[in-house]
């Protein structure tokens, strides 16, 4: 069967594992982009700031950035265009921050063409703020949330000062995160 005209753009739902509230965001990824710009499209939609590593499990493969020579098992995520990567798959994993440990669960909604190309990611819709960076996975994040929710406890005001001031675990500005998205290059 003859490949239809357009560009490939994938469908996804991205979302963030063991936080409550529930963080997600619901994408339109160009599939002609790599992996690494991928990793840029989620950070921004998510939230991140791109400090630390990540790595995608895709199936039976890990792709990253070749960090440490000694993986011989990771593949370079700037070899492959997320449409190949994920061909025939419904989910995949992403994590970010190899301390902290945020796992990520992607799933595939739908891969169809475009007559007209995404040249950036768009964020349909979503929920909830992304936890702070460095706050200590999903445990710290709880312990955090915690904190800043009793003003009586000890440690308040200096987390709310390391929270660079009130967190709302509960926002979320759709604008905000496509704004993100269209600076990623």
């Amino acid at each position: 069967m003859p490949t239809p005209p357009g560009q490939p753009v994938v469908e996804c739902t991205i979302v963030l594992r063991e936080v409550e509230p529930r963080v997600w965001r619901r994408l339109l990824v160009p599939g002609s982009v790599r992996l690494d710009k991928l990793h840029r499209v989620f950070q921004a939609a998510m939230g991140w700031d791109d400090h630390h590593l990540h790595a995608f499990h895709i199936g039976a493969d890990r792709y990253g950035q070749l960090f440490d020579e000694h993986d011989t098992d990771e593949l370079d995520e700037r070899s492959i265009t997320a449409v190949s990567a994920i061909a025939g798959s419904e989910q995949f994993s992403y994590e970010y921050d190899f301390g902290d440990g945020w796992e990520h669960d992607v799933n595939i909604e739908a891969i169809r063409r475009l007559p007209i190309g995404l040249k950036v990611g768009v964020c349909l819709d979503g929920a909830n703020a992304c936890p702070p960076e460095d706050c200590g996975g999903a445990y710290g994040y709880e312990e955090l949330l915690r904190v800043l929710a009793d003003p009586s406890d000890d440690d308040h005001e200096h987390m709310l000062e390391w929270a660079g001031g009130p967190f709302d675990p509960s926002a979320f500005d759709l604008a905000l995160v496509n704004a993100r998205l269209q600076k990623v290059r």
